[in-house]
């Protein structure tokens, strides 16, 4: 029996499919998880999400469709987690190549649906920004989603529409996001996020590692990206809700204009005109801009004493706890020395380590 989980967004979305699969389908078999290879910048330093052209050792399932093996690795300079998650989780991981639009993915899912005969196809989103019309002005990355959204809609196979964490991601308000939603699917335990702890410390997502904190019961304001967002975490934010796939294609201004696209480019030039931008055309500027910074020393000394600063600037803002990827743009560090600080910040003030989170001092936290 195999399940199949299409993950919505890629990145952490993917590590959240695992945690779903345990949680809902037990650890006795395994799932293939239907991702990107869209890793921003903190993984890639090349903008936009990767292909099948962009990794040596992927193995072909269908003419449309390539799985990442543990022993696939992507051509310099782009990087990707996919063959590390393939290491080490017990599952299959397979390639969604945007680069033909919704009608490359539909022709994707629609193979590896023909291919492997799933007993049930769940289309998964931590935070919900699949849910957003897509010119909210708290909306950042909707493009993702949106391809996903659609391709899903236009499969002949029942699709299950579940979305994690509502409000996580920060991309709409919570109270927006949870009017959307059905039924109550699942709350997360620690036991659901076990299996991918080992994932969680070192993959930098931060809405499925908020997820993961949330499970192990974790609550207070967490302060994410590089605009310090904060994420208010609480009972809520552990659950998984069911959310009906044909009404939300219907509120979904960008998924919809998206449904007949042949390339990526149609794609972008459809969210430039609904949401304003293109979230690639974000990640090109900010990959230009850290082209030319100079890279930063991690130096211990003034490490800790920038830490210093910034904990009693975010405790005065209320903040309780931040991600490592959070401290890694404070700092003015790099994506390749993520790391390397969180090794060295866990080692030398080990009580504030809050898997996967960091507590600020000072800070009351729930566990």
């Amino acid at each position: 029996m195999t399940r199949l989980i299409v993950a919505a967004g890629g990145g952490g979305d993917a590590v959240a499919a695992a945690m779903l699969h345990t949680a809902l389908y037990g650890q006795a078999e395994s799932a293939v998880i239907f991702t990107y290879a869209w890793e921003r910048l903190l993984v890639d330093p090349v903008a936009g999400p990767r292909g099948p052209q962009d990794f040596l050792g992927l193995e072909p399932s269908t003419p449309a469709v390539w799985f990442v093996p543990s022993g696939a690795r992507p051509i310099s300079p782009v990087g990707s987690t996919l063959p590390r998650l393939a290491a080490e989780l017990p599952h299959s991981f397979a390639l969604i190549d945007p680069r033909h639009g919704v009608e490359g993915i539909a022709r994707q899912l629609g193979q590896i649906v023909h291919h492997l005969s799933p007993s049930s196809v769940d289309l998964l989103d931590v935070g919900g920004d699949i849910l957003a019309r897509g010119d909210e002005p708290t909306l950042r990355s909707p493009l993702a989603d949106a391809l996903a959204l659609a391709a899903c809609c236009r499969v002949d196979a029942p699709v299950r529409l579940l979305v994690a964490g509502p409000g996580l991601d920060g991309e709409l308000p919570v109270g927006d996001v949870r009017s959307r939603l059905g039924r109550l699917v699942h709350s997360f335990t620690p036991e659901d996020v076990e299996p991918v702890s080992s994932v969680l410390r070192w993959h930098p997502s931060e809405a499925t590692g908020m997820l993961a904190a949330a499970a192990f019961g974790v609550r207070g304001v967490c302060e994410v990206r590089d605009a310090g967002l904060p994420i208010e975490l609480t009972d809520a934010s552990p659950t998984v809700h069911a959310a009906d796939l044909e009404q939300t294609l219907a509120h979904n201004r960008l998924a919809r204009a998206v449904m007949a696209t042949t390339t990526l480019e149609q794609a972008e030039a459809h969210s430039r005109a609904i949401c304003g931008y293109s979230e690639i055309d974000y990640e090109r500027d900010k990959a230009s801009r850290l082209k030319a910074q100079p890279p930063a020393e991690l130096d211990p000394r003034v490490v800790l004493a920038q830490l210093d600063r910034f904990e009693g600037e975010a405790r005065r803002r209320g903040i309780t706890h931040t991600t490592f990827r959070r401290l890694t743009e404070v700092l003015n560090l790099s994506g390749s020395q993520r790391q390397d600080l969180r090794r060295f910040l866990i080692s030398s003030r080990p009580g504030q380590y809050t898997a996967p989170l960091w507590r600020l001092a000072g800070s009351c936290h729930e566990r």
